[in-house]
């Protein structure tokens, strides 16, 4: 009996759903870096790399990188695939965040035409339905979420991706790891 509460509690802290943060490293440092990003700029894509070649291997063990939504309305197909990674949130947060990756890294091969053959894709090479994927699209629950992050965003006075704050010190659209890194070093300093 106790093992079975045990789990059922494990489950429900771990499948939060699209609602919860999306977070890379540990949610819990006192060093926050926060993410408004757009899964059709290539700026946000060139970031993605810089994360994981750079970021998170010297980072991930001590800080936050939390992502959220900022799709501009120049990029047909960005709210989509926001609304898409809410829907894999839902399954799983590495889900998510591989669905993320992958998109970003095949911006260029992708247009409105095959965006959904690349959900289709993506779901088919991870076990997931794609038609359960491809129905959320129109989800209007996702798309709140999507549109929350960007009211969030402008308030905080997002206009291009991506836009990054360490812990609120704001990084815009093109900057060096070499900027972003002395910047949460700082931070790490300051909040051992």
């Amino acid at each position: 009996m106790q093992v079975l509460l045990l789990v059922t509690i494990m489950g429900f802290t771990f499948n939060l759903g699209a609602g919860q943060p999306l977070i890379e490293g540990q949610a819990r440092s006192a060093v926050h870096v926060l993410i408004f990003e757009d899964l059709q700029c290539t700026d946000c894509a060139a970031f993605r790399r810089m994360m994981d070649e750079k970021l998170l291997p010297r980072y991930e063990a001590r800080i936050s990188f939390e992502h959220r939504d900022f799709p501009v309305a120049k990029h047909p197909w960005a709210r989509k695939a926001a609304i898409a990674s809410r829907a894999l949130l839902e399954i799983s947060p590495k889900l998510a965040l591989d669905f993320r990756r992958e998109i970003l890294a095949h911006i260029s091969e992708t247009t409105t035409a095959t965006f959904n053959d690349r959900v289709t894709s993506f779901a088919n090479a991870h076990n997931v339905k794609p038609v359960r994927v491809l129905a959320s699209l129109n989800d209007p629950k996702l798309n709140a979420l999507v549109e929350k992050d960007i009211q969030d965003g402008v308030s905080r006075g997002v206009a291009h991706t991506p836009t990054v704050f360490v812990n609120g010190q704001p990084f815009v659209e093109t900057f060096t790891f070499e900027e972003i890194s002395q910047a949460i070093d700082a931070e790490l300093a300051r909040n051992p």
